[in-house]
Order: structure tokens, then C-alpha cells, then sequence
């Protein structure tokens, strides 16, 4: 399971870094998306799944889960869709105020 997750995270990362050196600002915005999403699947990997772990202290289970990636991963949900957000916003003023979707501002070629 750890391998395919990898892979995955791999491929994840590589077509939003393939997205982000894209011209027009839609494709952007969706790559650095998804690098959030492969940056979260990293650190969930990271933490490690721990079967028949008690979800509470106090239960009488010896197991507990790791809390700190299960943090982790909520702030960067609530900073990536923030930042998603911000970006959208910033690239339609810029499609308004420049009259064209590219990143640099150029015509069309």
C-alpha cells in the first residue's frame, strides 16, 4: 500500500508541477491546487495508519493514533482553500485589468 501511495503522490506531483509551468492562469491555479492535495496525501502517509488504536484516551487500549499529522493535514486544508480562493480571485482581476488568461501578461501567440 505504501508503494501505490507513493507512485501516487509522485504522479500527483509531477502533472501539477507540468500544470503550474503551463501559460494560462486556469492551469495554475489547478496545479498548485493539486500539489496541496499531494503535499496532504505526504503527510498522511507520514503519519501511519494504526489499526485497533483507541480514537480516545481512556478506553483501555495501549495504541494511540499519531494526532499530529491529523492536524497538519486540517490546517492545510483550511491555508490551501484559502489560497485557492485568493488565487482565483487575483487571476480573474488580472483577466479583467489585462484582457487576456495568461500568466505573463502577453498576447496570444
Amino acid at each position: 500500500m505504501e508503494a501505490i501511495l507513493s507512485v501516487l503522490v509522485g504522479l500527483m506531483t509531477a502533472s501539477s508541477v507540468y500544470l503550474i509551468l503551463r501559460g494560462r492562469t486556469f492551469p495554475v491555479v489547478l496545479g498548485i491546487s493539486m500539489l496541496g492535495y499531494a503535499t496532504n496525501l505526504f503527510l498522511f502517509a507520514g503519519g501511519r495508519l494504526t489499526l485497533n488504536s483507541a480514537p480516545l484516551l481512556g478506553q483501555g487500549i495501549e495504541q494511540y493514533p499519531d494526532p499530529l499529522p491529523q492536524a497538519l493535514i486540517l490546517t492545510a486544508i483550511v491555508i490551501g482553500f484559502a489560497m485557492i480562493a485568493f488565487l482565483i480571485v487575483l487571476a480573474l482581476r488580472a483577466l479583467r485589468d489585462l484582457g487576456v488568461d495568461r500568466v505573463d501578461g502577453g498576447e496570444e501567440p
